[in-house]
């Protein structure tokens, strides 16, 4: 009798780089990175973000389409910051929009640093989930990669908010 090999979950990751030179008051950045809610909230969308406490959000990513499926991904995000150093992580996760699926984990390590020129950062976002039932016909493959092209756009999104909001957010810190 063949034994069934077990089905494997969908992966997919994407890892965005950050080079930000910061013109005036670059010397301020490290003590303006201690202000973890004003920072995580110029870096993703205030709207969405719900401080659970010091060091913890919760966030609701910008929901998307996968194959006519509306998907709702919601995060629950650490954030330590040290001088100079803000890191974020994901601490968990759960997905809407799927149908059942119970296997669905997200992880998020992001760090922004500064440093004499600006801000440096990189982040890297990852998904692991089983394929759900509705899209079973669908090849592993476009899944895959339809997820990483996906993760890619969530991470280009934050990386031009960064260059955006947190650059004006700075900036308006640096005046107050």
């Amino acid at each position: 009798m063949a034994r069934q090999s077990p089905i494997m979950p969908l992966a997919f990751q994407a890892k965005q780089n950050l080079d930000l030179p910061v013109e005036t008051n670059a010397d301020r950045l490290p003590a303006y990175l201690l202000e973890q809610e004003r920072v995580v909230g110029a870096m993703l969308d205030a709207k969405k973000l719900t401080p659970l406490g010091p060091g913890l959000f919760r966030y609701n990513v910008t929901s998307f389409k996968v194959f006519q499926l509306e998907v709702n991904p919601v995060v629950s995000i650490g954030v330590e910051t040290t001088e100079g150093k803000l890191r974020m992580h994901a601490t968990d996760s759960e997905l809407d929009g799927l149908g059942l699926v119970d296997d669905f984990e997200l992880s998020l390590d992001a760090t922004l640093e500064a440093t004499p020129r600006g801000l440096e950062g990189v982040a890297l976002l990852g998904v692991t989930v089983s394929q759900p039932p509705l899209l079973k016909l669908i090849p592993r493959q476009v899944l895959e990669s339809t997820g990483q092209s996906i993760l890619n756009g969530i991470l280009l999104g934050i990386k031009a908010r960064v260059r955006q909001q947190l650059l004006g957010d700075f900036s308006k810190w640096c005046k107050e």
